[in-house]
């Protein structure tokens, strides 16, 4: 069952380390291709008009009481979080800082091609499939080892501490971040409360079926 999930799996294109400077081909192309689908997401999410994601509506929240934008605040957000990394001997790589840079093109892209449908229900069910998307390009790139983003690699680092399963972890995060940013006044949409309940399960049913497809078996 993969909401019972733990480990991120390893096939035969991981790589054997995070800090592999000189990845494989294939291993650096699954690793572009999960961080485009991840960003995909993200923008679909946003494209969606369904509420932003939780980390969004806490830098809105803070930036609410603080005289920073949402951007400054996302940013020194992400330095937290990494912060946060050296208690749980979580590692960078290149996927860390290839994350940052795809997902944000990606997002730009999906603002600029895509439009928001009009009627209500399919603008729940493009968030719907947004959250899915994430979850699969969280499998390709997590699976590539080279390196998780700021938010993955806490809940990959707090899983290997506390070994519950990812589901959970990723699931704990976003809902406390999300009622974090609530309170501080951040907005909350339907896309939102999906996005917190749902992207646990779907990273783990997207680290699922990678491994199954490229199970070394």
């Amino acid at each position: 069952m993969f909401l019972t999930i733990k480990n991120i799996p390893k096939v035969s294109w991981s790589s054997k380390k995070p800090m592999n400077l000189k990845p494989k081909i294939s291993t650096f192309l699954f690793l572009c291709f999960g961080l485009t689908l991840f960003g995909l997401g993200e923008g679909l999410l946003i494209v969606s008009f369904t509420g932003a994601s939780p980390w969004t509506v806490l830098a809105e929240g803070i930036s609410l009481n603080v005289d920073f934008s949402i951007g400054t605040i996302t940013f020194f957000i992400s330095l937290g979080v990494l912060f946060l990394w050296l208690f749980l001997n979580q590692k960078p790589g290149i996927g860390t800082l290839l994350n940052a840079l795809i997902v944000a093109v990606m997002i730009d892209v999906s603002i600029a091609l895509i439009a928001t449908p009009q009627n209500y229900i399919s603008q729940l069910f493009l968030a719907f499939f947004a959250v899915l998307t994430v979850g699969l390009g969280s499998g390709f790139y997590l699976v590539a080892n080279l390196g998780p983003g700021p938010r993955d690699g806490l809940m990959t680092g707090i899983q290997r501490k506390t070994n519950f399963p990812i589901a959970a972890i990723r699931a704990f995060l976003e809902i406390t971040v999300v009622s974090i940013g609530w309170y501080l006044g951040g907005t909350v949409g339907i896309g939102t409360l999906l996005f917190a309940f749902g992207i646990g399960p779907a990273v783990a049913l997207g680290l699922f079926f990678v491994g199954k497809i490229f199970s070394k078996t």
